[in-house]
């Protein structure tokens, strides 16, 4: 987080930091797993764990190791006293990738905890390598912004690099998700089914890739890309977890949330949010924070009305109850229990499961 300076700090301190966070983080995942294993709903407790623990935890390493200046303390002995963006990047980068990897200590406990609950075969150390890749792929992702981020001469440079920064993440999907996960081309056979369900649920993509999962038995299908180039993502257990009205239900939910653009919605809080906190740097604080408060909560719920309004269009291609059992059986490959809210949490992205669910069921007595 440091620039390099004429005398750059010491090596030492800044890698025992790393390896006592390090050690901290798995600390805290076992007993973060142990505590989500004994809630009900402990499957989909975990997603939550990860969100509220974990990552808040990943970037107070992050800070912490650029307060210790370990990306100068690395990359000194290459550039020695120089400064310049490419200095500053490669600064970013071994400190981004280090509190990835203090991440992913805290990670590598939990797997055990998602094994049992799901009863899967998944090893710790399959689950802990495409963790590392996934985070040396983020990290350069990262680099990017952060490097931009600190040179940026005025808020405006900085609003305008972070409104750069997320276009290319929205528009360059369809390349970077094959570099961050291991994917293929489909085979013939599987291809032909893929192709005649898409059509069934209404979903226009310019091609398919399959995600190769493994042990993980994950059924997701996810659409990415720009209009005219958008690209499904379909995990390799998808094609054998359901049958063909399962498959083509949720696949028209992935085509409801293109049409009622969920993606955007959710880019756009964040930008919008992003950019007012920005702005509060330079500006009248306490207004802006609450603006980016009140745009965060309103971001949400625009962003939960266009997931109901992907699953009315999906409902209208294949019907509200198939679409209901689609989900319900989702639900059971993963383990799930289908959780309901008298009062949607505001700070949630998509209404829960059940209340999707029993919205579908009302909506087919109506």
């Amino acid at each position: 987080m440091l620039a390099l300076q004429s005398s750059p700090p010491a090596l030492g301190p800044p890698l025992v930091g790393t390896v006592v966070l390090a050690v901290a983080g798995a600390a805290l995942g076992a007993m973060g797993s142990a505590v989500v294993r004994r809630l009900s709903n402990p499957v989909g407790k975990y997603p939550l764990f990860y969100g509220i623990v974990l990552l808040p935890f990943a970037v107070v390493s992050y800070v912490v190791l650029g307060a210790l200046g370990l990306g100068p303390a690395v990359v000194a002995p290459l550039f020695g006293t120089q400064s310049g963006p490419l200095v500053t990047a490669a600064a970013a980068f071994v400190e981004t990738v280090a509190a990835g990897v203090v991440a992913v200590a805290a990670y590598a406990p939990t797997v055990r905890g998602v094994r049992t609950v799901r009863d899967i075969d998944l090893t710790t150390r399959r689950a802990v390598a495409q963790m590392l890749r996934y985070v040396v792929g983020v990290s350069v992702l990262l680099t990017v912004f952060f490097t931009a981020f600190r040179h940026g001469d005025s808020v405006l440079v900085l609003v305008a690099g972070l409104a750069a920064f997320v276009v290319v993440l929205y528009f360059g999907a369809p390349w970077y998700v094959p570099l961050l996960r291991s994917t293929r081309r489909p085979d013939d056979e599987t291809g032909d089914r893929l192709e005649r369900l898409r059509s069934r649920a209404g979903l226009d993509v310019r091609d398919t890739r399959i995600l190769e999962t493994g042990d993980a038995e994950t059924a997701n299908a996810i659409v990415r890309g720009p209009p005219g180039y958008r690209r499904l993502f379909v995990s390799d257990a998808f094609r054998d977890a359901f049958d063909d009205d399962t498959a083509t239900a949720l696949l028209a939910v992935q085509a409801g949330r293109v049409d009622a653009n969920v993606l955007t919605r959710l880019l756009g809080t964040v930008v919008a949010m992003a950019v007012l906190l920005l702005l509060s740097l330079d500006g009248p604080m306490l207004p802006l924070l609450a603006g980016a408060v009140g745009t965060l909560l309103c971001g949400l719920w625009f962003t939960r009305r266009g997931v109901d309004a992907a699953d009315e269009y999906a409902a209208e291609r294949v019907g509200n109850e198939t679409l209901a059992v689609a989900l319900e059986r989702y639900a059971s490959f993963h383990s799930l229990e289908p959780s309901r809210r008298r009062i949607p949490n505001p700070l949630s992205k998509s209404p829960t499961l059940g209340d999707r669910i029993d919205r579908l069921r009302e909506d087919t007595e109506g």
